[in-house]
């Protein structure tokens, strides 16, 4: 063993003996058995193809509207678009200048649909690549569409509420005081969003309790998104705004939809990880450990695509030889053969 194996294997050691390592080295293992980075890729592009139309949709709409009022057309932007990283800036530049198009309307609508349907398959998507629903059992087109379109209903009466707490904290309270009262309102309402959320996407067997754990995570983390995300994103591109222009701009929208992404399924996996006692998850193999076995067994089994296909899965103990020819190779092992009386089973 060299010293660079001695020093990880220690270290493996260490996280497996100690719960909360254990939890959070798990929640990202799983994360990378899942493929999360593409996951977030696919929402971050299907959400940058809903949200460039809805600037388009929004910006006509109140040019239709609120033609010839610019007070009111003020108050809209700097309501509940205001935090909203780049778009929120380019409203408050834009106000000026709204004028009611039909052939945009018409575009911004299409756009629209095709990007916030195509957001809510995706996160269908994502959500049963995260729980391993295997293939067959996974909904058909028309379920998932109807799904979509409640999505579509709790985000929206979501940012109704949420927009509408704030703003109630905001003419009670005043300075200081309103500005954090509106974060903490945000925050727990953006708590119960998300649980709604992940009650519409994740498979009905998961029960609603397995869903807090990610929702408490991802609530206060979406709240800080949306206030600090300007600045991060302003930060980040301080110089790259006098060099690419409006590509800066595209650059920062995808930034923070990307944060937004990652945000969402680390949540998903951590509700995972905890409901299927996924940990300890081992930093070197061999040895797998039992959460090791569960997760690749489960990743496996998700490749059912048929009622009539059936996928088994097994492990075997590496050869002590180490002349990787098979000899001396242990019997094979269903999974879950030495699992105790109540692990956690696949859902």
């Amino acid at each position: 063993m060299n010293p660079v194996e001695r020093v990880l294997r220690a270290l493996d050691g260490l996280q497996q003996r100690h719960r909360p390592p254990a939890v959070v080295f798990g929640v990202v293992k799983k994360y990378g058995d899942d493929r999360g980075g593409l996951l977030c890729a696919l929402l971050t592009y299907y959400g940058f193809v809903a949200l460039v139309p809805l600037l388009l949709l929004l910006s006509t709409v109140l040019g239709f509207v609120l033609h010839g009022h610019p007070g009111a057309q003020r108050a809209v932007v700097d309501s509940a678009l205001a935090d909203f990283p780049i778009i929120g800036d380019q409203l408050r530049q834009s106000t000026h200048s709204l004028q009611g198009s039909g052939l945009a309307l018409v575009i911004g609508v299409l756009g629209l649909l095709y990007g916030a349907l195509g957001v809510t398959q995706v996160l269908q998507h994502a959500m049963a690549e995260i729980w391993n629903v295997p293939g067959v059992r996974r909904p058909g087109y028309f379920p998932r569409l109807a799904r979509g379109l409640l999505l579509f209903a709790v985000l929206g009466t979501g940012l109704v509420l949420t927009t509408a707490g704030a703003a109630l904290v905001g003419t009670t309270l005043g300075g200081l005081p309103a500005r954090i009262g509106a974060l903490v309102v945000s925050a727990l309402l953006n708590t119960v969003l998300c649980l709604a959320c992940f009650r519409v996407l994740t498979p009905r067997d998961v029960p609603t309790r397995a869903l807090w754990p990610g929702c408490l995570l991802a609530g206060p983390l979406f709240t800080a998104l949306q206030a600090f995300g300007s600045l991060l994103v302003a930060h980040e591109l301080r110089h790259a705004g006098q060099v690419y222009g409006f590509f800066a701009t595209v650059i920062g929208l995808l930034s923070w939809l990307y944060l937004t992404a990652q945000i969402t399924v680390y949540a998903a996996e951590t509700d995972v990880v905890l409901a299927r006692r996924l940990w300890p998850r081992s930093l070197l193999q061999p040895p797998l450990t039992e959460a090791d076995e569960q997760v690749l067994a489960s990743v496996a089994r998700q490749e059912e695509r048929r009622p009539e296909q059936r996928v088994d899965v097994s492990f075997h103990d590496p050869d002590p030889a180490g002349d990787g020819d098979g000899a001396g190779e242990g019997p094979d092992r269903p999974k879950g053969a030495d699992r105790p009386k109540g692990a956690a089973q696949d859902g």
